[in-house]
């Protein structure tokens, strides 16, 4: 089995909701990109000051082993919000909701078509899996 099929049979709902966030964040970037070099770049230190403040808080003092997705997670989040919120500004924005409702639906479209696709592979395995079990009878 696939280490990415894998991954969509075994992701838990969070994990789930993090994906439609990252989708949700490029729908909003493919909206609304900003060329400004001083936007990324107060992006980029944002994630570094935070992003590093996190990984301070979890550490605990303790040398656990490094779960590198974590790690990204805890900065490209701050990333993601600082950027966000200057891509945003002056927008007309209701939290993270535009005012066009092209956006919105297509933002809402693509986490559906995600979540949906997600769901047919773990039909599929459980499937393949109770087919499985009856062969093996």
């Amino acid at each position: 089995m696939s280490t990415i099929y894998r991954y969509f049979v075994n992701i838990k709902p969070g994990r789930l909701v993090l994906w439609c966030y990252l989708l949700w964040y490029f729908v909003t970037l493919y909206f609304h990109f900003d060329s400004s070099l001083k936007l990324w770049v107060n992006s980029v230190g944002i994630s570094l000051v935070i992003g590093t403040a996190l990984m301070l808080s979890i550490a605990n003092g303790s040398p656990a082993k490094a779960d590198y997705w974590q790690i990204f997670r805890l900065y490209w989040m701050p990333f993601a919000v600082s950027s966000f919120a200057a891509l945003i500004k002056n927008q007309g924005y209701f939290v993270v909701f535009s005012p066009d409702l092209k956006e919105v639906l297509t933002a809402i479209t693509c986490c559906s078509l995600f979540v949906g696709l997600v769901l047919l592979i773990k039909w599929m395995h459980r499937i393949k899996g109770a087919w499985q079990l009856t062969k093996d009878l």
